[in-house]
């Protein structure tokens, strides 16, 4: 009886392969060229270049890039399985931890930020120039 309890608290620790090796967050970088951009995340997130954020690695955001003299540049970051965490699920799967792999598959676990880093070239506004 007691490896079997022994077994169900190990199989528990392990369920949430993904959610323990990896976690739910991840750094995001931003550069531009030239720095000193003022970055704006849909999440809310707010920073100046070159910065980090941590965000969550699931679901995908919008990023907005400001700059006076620049044009506005608008770009989608994408969250998608990882191999990495494409390997924990695997993980998941092999141990019987059904319930991990749920959890993992829905606390964006097993997922990355594409692209990230993110490095954008800002273009002169040539309407103010002109």
């Amino acid at each position: 009886m007691k490896r079997v309890l022994a077994m169900i608290a190990i199989g528990l620790i392990l369920s949430n392969c993904a959610t323990i090796t990896r976690g739910t967050t991840d750094a995001f970088t931003i550069t531009s060229d030239p720095t000193g951009a003022d970055i704006r995340l849909s999440n809310g997130l707010v920073c100046r270049t070159p910065c980090a954020l941590e965000v969550k690695r699931r679901p995908g955001f919008v990023v907005t890039v400001e700059k006076e003299g620049y044009r506005t540049v608008t770009t989608s970051v994408v969250s998608s399985i990882s191999g990495g965490g494409g390997t924990a699920m695997a993980g998941n799967v092999l141990l019987g931890g059904i319930i991990g792999a749920g959890v993992d598959a829905s606390n964006g676990s097993m997922n990355e930020l594409s692209p990230n880093p993110l490095h954008v070239v800002l273009e002169v506004d040539s309407a103010i120039t002109d």
